[in-house]
């Protein structure tokens, strides 16, 4: 059985604190991926904020920055388990 402090003494949950506390658990797992993806979201955005520039109209984008670019919005594609997402390798730039 779980085990909670009240006033610094060590006592057991009841059925429905440890009930409501594995309901916590469960859906904490359950979100795991969306959290994942979710940071990877963040980075892969990051990096395509840092050549949005090269989008305008007055500037023509090499043919491997393009494919750069599209290769970090295709990123997410087919990632369906963290284990899937937490592989995952960001293209090279360019030049880099």
């Amino acid at each position: 059985m779980t085990k909670k402090y009240v006033d610094s003494v060590l006592v057991d949950l009841t059925t429905e604190e440890e009930n409501a506390r594995n309901q916590e658990i469960t859906e904490w797992n359950n979100t795991a991926l969306n959290r994942a993806l979710d940071i990877l979201r963040i980075k892969r955005n990051a990096l395509l904020v840092e050549t949005d520039w090269m989008a305008n109209s007055d500037i023509t984008m090499s043919n491997d920055w393009k494919t750069y670019r599209q290769s970090l919005r295709d990123l997410t594609n087919g990632l369906d388990t963290v284990e899937k997402v937490e592989a995952v390798e960001f293209p090279k730039k360019p030049g880099a």
